[in-house]
């Protein structure tokens, strides 16, 4: 059973959701609304080099390359 994210267009959410089937009709856990789009989704790779962390570090106000990245540091 893939796992997929979608973006809610009625609350703007973004959400994980588990899909049985391609038949089954999701729906927003926040809002109920069934106006989902997929997104796509990058899968994360272990960073074999240096020293430890698997997950892109970006300095304050600068972004890390990550999808939906916020800018931040992340953590």
């Amino acid at each position: 059973m893939p796992l997929y994210e979608y973006e809610c267009s009625k609350c703007d959410k973004s959400v994980e959701l588990l899909v049985r089937s391609s038949e089954e009709q999701v729906a927003c856990p926040e809002c109920g609304s069934k106006k989902l789009t997929r997104l796509m989704s990058a899968p994360s790779a272990p960073n074999m080099k240096g020293s430890g962390g698997s997950l892109p570090m970006a300095s304050e106000g600068q972004s890390c390359g990550a999808p939906r990245c916020c800018g931040g540091i992340c953590e």
